[in-house]
């Protein structure tokens, strides 16, 4: 038996493959982004007590209805979005999930999607699923380091065959919380072309000071009607393992969305999905908890970083630094950014993401690592001190080299 052919571009996703490296090497794991410490007691004990409370057979195919509701109240609350959570709102296995179904359900052969590169890898593969073309757009470091697009890109990556175009914001890997006036460009864009916008807003609560505010491309005058708004709660709660997401779809769209999904799993972890429930209701003050916790351990890795030669922008939102590391690699000769993930992972001890495998053309992001700082204080010392060592010990081989 052999890979089917629409997956063997992609190989093993780079978050598997980096995190089994750190255990090999038995590094401290700042490539793949899950915290090292569980998310709010009282969503722990909500899940408990769904369990008790029987909870514990199949869900319902488009979400436990309290799920539902109270996705479709925090929409409303935080962005501005009212929809109506029984035939507008799918819940999905993760935002993973989510995307998948999107491009199953509603994404035809031959079809074309525009994807903002760098991009979550499973954005291309999605797109490989439905039989489609993926087309690219760069999100480009600006003069003060903050990644952004062309317009003109845009239009020219756009044709007749264009069904849609996938936004993240805030952003994975880079950082950047797009602005109003960006997102008014990709949606004057979709309007005149009648496109399709995905909108991945998974790490949307996760944005730091100094970031333009969170805006759901949704809320853009026309495009209610064309927007497919995907999120989860493992980012915002840390609760990444419990993969609990959704689709919030204009009324023609959650059908195709929903036949993909039924078969690709059918429903979520019924207990889960009412604890999801209570921590969406229940839970801002502990989002803003844990928003402020990421800002003061995100202002300790750039200080880290910089310290070390690192060069990059603090990121607005998520919990990503992409640093280019080439006034570190290009002294000791080491190369491109899967050789320098490599030897931070093996001879510091720190495992990082090489994003070039976010990229369609890998040689594009060959001068950035991605870094993870949704860990423990701890983890980031004794990761910051990993490197400091390594890189006294390449300084003075340089020295006496």
């Amino acid at each position: 038996m052999t890979v089917a052919a629409r997956f063997r571009p992609f190989g093993a996703t780079i978050f598997a493959e980096m995190t089994a490296l750190a255990r090999t090497h038995n590094a401290i794991n700042l490539s793949q982004g899950f915290p090292d410490f569980d998310g709010p007691a009282f969503v722990r004990d909500a899940a408990r007590r769904a369990m008790d409370e029987g909870h514990n057979q199949y869900a319902r195919l488009a979400g436990e209805p309290p799920l539902n509701e109270a996705i479709a109240r925090s929409l409303d609350r935080h962005n501005g979005l009212s929809v109506d959570p029984h035939t507008e709102i799918t819940v999905t296995n993760g935002c993973t999930e989510a995307l998948a179904a999107v491009m199953l359900g509603l994404i035809a052969p031959g079809d074309e999607v525009v994807l903002f590169e760098p991009f979550y890898d499973s954005y291309r593969a999605c797109v490989a699923m439905a039989g489609a073309t993926a087309r690219f757009v760069r999100l480009s470091p600006d003069a003060e380091g903050r990644f952004t697009f062309d317009g003109a890109d845009l239009r020219s990556a756009i044709n007749e065959r264009t069904r849609a175009i996938v936004v993240n914001t805030p952003h994975n890997p880079t950082g950047t919380v797009l602005t109003r006036e960006e997102l008014e460009c990709i949606a004057t864009v979709a309007r005149e072309r009648d496109l399709i916008v995905v909108s991945d807003e998974v790490y949307e609560r996760l944005t730091y000071d100094g970031a333009p505010p969170h805006v759901s491309i949704a809320t853009l005058p026309g495009m209610r009607e064309r927007t497919i708004t995907c999120s989860s709660l493992g980012k915002t709660f840390s609760f990444t393992g419990w993969k609990i997401g959704w689709a919030a779809a204009p009324p023609e769209l959650p059908a195709g969305i929903r036949a993909a999904h039924q078969f690709l799993c059918y429903a979520v972890a019924t207990p889960l999905q009412h604890a999801a429930a209570a921590a969406l209701d229940e839970g801002d003050a502990a989002i803003e908890e844990i928003r402020a916790t990421y800002q003061a351990r995100r202002d300790e890795l750039v200080a880290g970083l910089r310290d070390l030669g690192f060069r990059f922008r603090p990121p607005e939102g998520s919990y990503f630094i992409m640093a280019d590391h080439t006034p570190l690699s290009e002294p000791r000769g080491i190369g491109d950014d899967v050789a320098f993930a490599r030897e931070l992972t093996e001879h510091a001890g720190v495992a990082v993401i090489p994003p070039s495998a976010f990229y369609s053309q890998p040689a594009d992001g060959a001068r950035f690592v991605r870094f993870a700082f949704c860990k423990r204080p701890e983890t980031l010392a004794a990761a910051g001190d990993r490197l400091r060592r390594w890189a006294e010990q390449h300084s003075s081989s340089l020295r006496t080299g």
